[in-house]
């Protein structure tokens, strides 16, 4: 996903200055917001228990 496309969904969950965060640090705070794990980009040797993410395709690249 775009980073646009990213602030876009950060803005409408009410997340604010969003151009201060990394594309990485913002999903994380995405991630909280709607009550699921920040777990974005930790995951190692590409191992992640998230089956359901929406964020899977871009955090295990």
């Amino acid at each position: 996903m775009r980073l646009l496309e990213v602030e876009k969904r950060a803005k409408s969950l009410g997340i604010k200055d969003t151009w201060k965060y990394s594309k990485k640090d913002l999903i994380r705070a995405i991630q909280r917001k709607e009550g699921n794990f920040s777990c974005f980009g930790t995951a190692t040797s590409g191992n992640c228990d998230q089956q359901g993410c929406c964020w899977r395709q871009d955090c295990l690249h």
